[in-house]
Parts: structure tokens; C-alpha cells; sequence
């Protein structure tokens, strides 16, 4: 194959790629926005990928490994159109078989992904049959070398169609499915019981700010596009193991005494020293009190919650019950749960990783054993049942400052153990006696505590830094380092700064 016809090929097959995507976006915009190929192959992908890749991409990428992995599909994607294109320049009936063949892929995840509809598999569909027939136009119109002109400006302007295309069906989706306006229209009730006042708790010496901003607050979980649900539709159905079901609405939920609370949630794949943890201000109705209406039988020990999504999360139904504020949440720092928080109503119970207790955009909650179901994270490893670990973390100076000698500076940073409770708090430079913090006022055990310890830098030279802290019992945290995997890491946080002279 000439030089020349490998680089028709190729373009031929980024265009037809192209126009299969558009296509599949648009069509998309009539089914939902998870149905588009990309979407729906890269949810199948996060299923099929070992458990291991995602902890290595959670750990490399954080809140960004969503785009890295749409990133990756998009040029794999690509590299397969070029290749189908480069099959199809000497037989046309490959290229139709390659692209065939991509569709079928795209429309078996479309089938088999979490919380898919059987509609899902349209887009893919009728976006393969789009790409084949530009594909099959392109390297007609280029059958001769007097007609490699019309070739280049039928792939232009396919190329350009594609691009609009796309580009306008994205923006169809978002017209046609986003519940932005739904949201900004509702009108939350002031809770039955508001948070306590969290006065004293923010001490201002450079540790993160007590309360966490909605923008701000940290987000995992496996969505590549955020399910759009309208509170009018949303239904939470309770069932398995209980005397009787029940299904609720949003506006049962708004009927019904709310309770406020300040709650730290956490992420068992943060590292020590890690970022994967936030504290706001939520409001909802208590867990507990629904359980009872329903009646949960006793040997009911999880309770299994579904995302929209399909996502699953299992907790214990013995800590759901002890008197903690378990709740189904509706608001978040007096505002209705942001889109990519869970709206319009998530799950959330003090004192457990979010993996075993956060479930956004919920719409089931089935009471069952562990022994007869696994949550999706579950399955892949993780422990089954995830009480936060007691932890501490430095959040000033940095990690490599340079300060002068001599000078005051105030050593700042958190610690946590949610609905235990932190007691204590204690630094030690380089190798010398363990000093104790002074520690921030708090609302309840449910959140995290700020802690300061005034330090006069020096002598000159390398200096480290570590932070411990002790449970409400006196307990001092785990120094031993281990991995987030599979119940949440353990170990001293520590940092090294430089002392130089002024």
C-alpha cells in the first residue's frame, strides 16, 4: 500500500469516526445524555478495569481520573478509526466490518454498563451506520487521482458537520435532560433540628477552612455524566428484607421532620496527608426513622443502596441504627445537593468511608444480609464494612517551605475520627518530645477538628514534622503506614521543611 493511500485511509477513518460520534451524541440528546457510545463505553470500562488500575488511577489522578480516562478512549477510538480506515482504501467490505465492529462493541456496553435502559443502545447504532456510509462516500469520491480534491473537501466538510454535529447535540442534551432550573426553583423547609452553632471551630492559623464550600468539596465516584433527575420523578423505593415496603417521593421527604447536621465525609482511598475529605453543613431526614416504619428484620445486617447509575453501596444496618444522624440528604450548606453531590437526595452516615455509606442520586434501598450481596466496591476487594480511621493531617507549612530561623510560624492542620471524636492532638520536629496542639471548639464527633501549634523555626538546616492524634478514649492513632486498600490507610502524617537564615 502506497504512502498515499495509507494517509486517505486514515483520514477516511478519522472523519467517519467522527461523524459516528456526532451522530451518537445527537441521537443521544432524544434517549439521555449516558446513552451517548463514549459515555456508555467508558462506564463499561470502569467495570471491566481491575481493581488495582483504579486505585493506581485514583491515587495518580484524584478527582481528575474521569477525564483522563475519556481522554484515553477518545484516542483509542481514534487509532482504531485510522486503522479501519487504512483496511477499508483496499477492501471497502473491512472497513464496514471494522466499524461494524465498533458499533457492536459500543452497543454491548451500552447493554451490559450500571443502571443501563434498554434504549441505550440507539445512539451507538445508528451512529455506526452513519460512520459506515461516510466512510463508504469518502473513498468512493477519492476512487480516482482526479478526484483526491473532491476526497479532501467532502472530508473537510464532513469533518465540520461532525464537529457541529457533536458539539450541538451536547448542547441538546443539556437543554433537554438538565435539572438545573428544577433545582434553583426549590424552596428547602428550615430543619426541625438546625446544626449546632459551630462557633470556635475555625482557628485561622492556615488550616483548611472548618466548613467546605459546595464547589470545593471533594467528589469520587465512577459517574462520567452527571444523572439528571427531576425531584417531580424521583422515587426512593425501600424493599427486601422488611415487614413492609415502602416508596417515597420528594415531596414526602420535604413533608417529614429535617434534620441539620455538620458531617465530615471522607474517601477510603485517601492517602495520609490526602485531600479526599470534606465537612458541610447537610439536611435530610433521618435514616433510622424510615427504617422503623418499614420495619427491618433482624437479620437484615445491610442495607443495600442503588444509584441511578446502577452504583451500589452496602451498610451496616447495626450503625445505621445506633442513634447517629444517618440520613437521606436533600440539602448542603443551606442549598438543595449540588448536581455532582447526589441531587435531588444522596445517603449519608457519620463515621463510615463514603465507599460504604454515600449514595448519590439514590432510588433504592434494599434490606439484606452480607453474606447474600456484595456493593460494587465490595467486589472488587474492599472491605465490606468501612468505619473511618482515626487520622491527622498538617496543612501548614508545606511540605518543602523555607522559613526563616528565628521566626514564628504556626504549625496547622485537622484531625478526624467521625462519631468518635478527636480528644487530642500532638507534633514532633525531627526527633524530639511529642507536643500537644491547641485544639479547635467543635460541633459534634461527626466532624473534623482544626488543631495549631506555635513553633520557633530552627536551628538551620532540614527539619521533619509529625502529627498524631488520639481518639475521644484516649486511644492514639495507628502509626504504622499501610495502603488506603482495602480499609483505609493508616499512619503519621509527616512533612520536611528547610530552617535558613533570614
Amino acid at each position: 500500500m502506497r504512502r498515499g493511500e495509507v494517509a486517505l485511509g486514515a483520514v477516511a477513518g478519522l472523519v467517519a469516526g467522527g461523524v459516528t460520534l456526532a451522530v451518537g451524541e445527537l441521537v443521544a440528546a432524544f434517549v439521555r445524555p449516558a446513552a451517548a457510545p463514549v459515555i456508555a463505553v467508558g462506564n463499561r470500562v470502569i467495570v471491566l478495569t481491575p481493581e488495582s488500575i483504579k486505585r493506581w488511577a485514583t491515587r495518580e489522578f484524584g478527582t481528575n481520573d474521569k477525564s483522563v480516562l475519556l481522554t484515553g478512549i477518545y484516542l483509542l477510538l481514534g487509532a482504531c478509526a485510522v486503522v479501519v480506515g487504512i483496511l477499508a482504501v483496499r477492501w471497502l467490505w473491512a472497513g464496514v466490518v471494522g466499524v461494524a465492529a465498533l458499533g457492536g462493541f459500543a452497543v454491548y456496553c451500552a447493554l451490559t454498563a450500571p443502571g443501563h435502559h434498554t434504549g441505550d443502545a440507539v445512539p451507538a447504532i445508528l451512529g455506526a451506520i452513519a460512520g459506515a456510509i461516510a466512510l463508504r462516500g469518502l473513498l468512493r469520491s477519492a476512487e480516482t487521482s482526479a478526484s483526491r480534491r473532491r476526497f479532501l473537501g467532502a472530508s473537510a466538510a464532513l469533518a465540520g458537520g461532525a464537529l457541529a454535529v457533536g458539539f450541538g447535540g451536547r448542547a441538546l442534551q443539556h437543554a433537554r435532560h438538565d435539572v438545573s432550573k428544577q433545582r434553583a426553583a426549590l424552596k428547602l423547609p428550615p430543619p426541625a433540628s438546625p446544626a449546632p452553632v459551630a462557633s470556635g471551630a475555625d482557628l485561622g492559623k492556615g488550616a483548611v477552612p472548618f466548613d467546605t464550600p459546595n464547589a470545593r468539596f471533594y467528589r469520587i465516584d465512577t459517574v462520567l455524566t452527571f444523572p439528571q433527575i427531576d425531584p417531580k420523578h424521583w422515587r426512593l423505593r425501600i424493599h427486601g428484607q422488611v415487614e413492609r415496603e415502602l416508596t417515597l417521593s420528594y415531596d414526602d421527604l420535604l413533608r417529614r421532620p429535617l434534620v441539620e447536621r455538620w458531617i465530615t465525609l471522607t474517601c477510603v482511598s485517601n492517602e495520609i496527608g490526602g485531600n479526599l475529605i470534606s465537612n458541610a453543613r447537610f439536611l435530610g431526614v433521618r435514616l433510622a426513622d424510615v427504617l422503623r416504619e418499614v420495619g427491618i428484620a433482624n437479620g437484615a445486617d445491610q442495607l443495600l443502596a442503588r444509584s441511578y447509575d446502577g452504583m451500589t453501596i452496602g451498610s451496616p444496618t447495626v450503625v445505621v441504627m445506633d442513634g447517629r444522624d444517618a440520613m437521606l440528604a436533600i440539602g448542603m450548606n443551606g442549598e438543595p445537593l449540588p448536581i455532582a453531590h447526589g441531587f435531588p437526595v444522596r445517603m449519608v452516615v457519620p463515621g463510615l468511608y463514603g465507599y460504604v455509606s454515600a449514595c448519590k442520586w439514590i432510588v433504592d434501598l434494599e434490606a439484606t444480609t452480607f453474606a447474600d450481596a456484595q456493593a460494587f466496591w465490595v467486589q472488587g476487594g474492599w472491605a465490606a464494612q468501612g468505619p473511618i480511621r482515626l487520622a491527622s493531617r498538617i496543612d501548614t507549612p508545606q511540605s518543602g517551605a523555607k522559613l526563616p530561623v528565628g521566626g514564628a510560624v504556626p504549625i496547622a492542620g485537622i484531625a478526624w475520627d467521625q462519631h468518635v471524636g478527636v480528644s487530642r492532638v500532638e507534633l514532633q520536629v525531627d526527633d524530639g518530645e511529642w507536643q500537644q496542639a491547641r485544639l479547635a471548639a467543635v460541633p459534634s464527633t461527626d466532624t473534623w477538628r482544626q488543631w495549631v501549634l506555635p513553633w520557633t523555626v530552627g536551628p538551620a538546616g532540614q527539619h521533619t514534622i509529625r502529627v498524631r492524634a488520639y481518639d475521644a478514649y484516649g486511644i492514639v492513632q495507628d502509626p504504622q503506614h499501610r495502603d488506603p486498600f482495602p480499609s483505609g490507610a493508616t499512619g503519621y502524617h509527616q512533612i520536611g521543611v528547610t530552617a535558613q537564615a533570614p
